[in-house]
């Protein structure tokens, strides 16, 4: 098995090597850079995701085959500039988790706790040069899981509310706030808005961006339930019909009283 895990990767890293190679290589491949398959790799994470919550594992396998390709595209590149190569991409991951697993593959005694865990990942950080609790929250995430680890990199140091109260009354006033901004200010408003209720789901100890993850769901599932009901016709109910469509819809989800 360990050879044929072997066999696979360095045919894969083969296979980008000539796909890159100036002379016999693929036009499209040799155009691209960092930045341009960074979309691609952002893409590949969430359809690994997409196929667990679907539960399909088979393409589960491809998925995560695909995501495997954005590290060895990113690798070569590297490893081209002269910068790292895919060994040490292996090699630098397999370091890190040695040393956040010191009771495992060290002599720490106890066992592994998500505040023990990110201890670990703050004196990382400080080894890096990391001079804010604010340093590598990642800018690339999703605004709303950002939003969230900023707050809990904030709570850390004790910046956080201890119950729902004072969450919820940020809420009620970004609302307040936006209502009242002018043309120039509603973005910043609407932002503030949108990070003080990350803060109160975050208080009721709700994942943010599971909880609108399924609330996206949640609506497309009735949207698609309502436009089956009105037989293609939706768009040209007004208002109080497609009021009554969406009604309906959530009833049939309930179910029988």
């Amino acid at each position: 098995m360990a050879g044929q895990m072997s066999d696979q990767l360095d045919r894969l890293l083969k296979i980008m090597a000539r796909l890159r190679d100036p002379e016999q290589g693929c036009e499209w491949d040799l155009a691209q850079d960092f930045g341009s398959i960074a979309p691609y790799t952002i893409e590949e994470a969430y359809e690994v995701v997409d196929a667990i919550e679907r539960g399909a594992m088979d393409e589960l396998r491809e998925e995560l085959g695909d995501l495997l390709l954005q590290v060895v595209f990113h690798s070569r590149m590297a490893q081209e500039r002269g910068l790292f190569s895919f060994s040490d991409v292996a090699r630098a991951i397999s370091d890190k988790m040695e040393a956040r697993h010191p009771h495992i593959f060290g002599d720490a005694d106890g066992i592994m706790t998500e505040g023990r865990w990110e201890e670990l990942k703050a004196s990382e950080r400080e080894a890096k040069g990391a001079v804010s609790a604010m340093d590598a929250v990642a800018r690339a995430l999703p605004a709303v899981l950002r939003a969230e680890k900023l707050q809990k990199r904030a709570a850390r140091d004790g910046f956080d509310w201890g119950d729902t109260i004072g969450p919820a009354s940020k809420v009620r006033e970004e609302m307040a706030e936006l209502d009242e901004a002018d043309a120039e200010h509603k973005l910043e408003e609407a932002g503030d808005l949108l990070f003080a209720a990350v803060n109160l789901v975050r208080a009721h100890g709700v994942p943010a961006e599971e909880a609108l993850r399924a609330a996206n769901d949640k609506f497309e599932r009735r949207y698609r339930g309502m436009e089956d009901i009105a037989g293609g016709a939706f768009s040209e109910l007004d208002l109080d019909a497609q009021e009554a469509l969406w009604q309906q819809v959530k009833r049939t989800e309930r179910g029988p009283s």
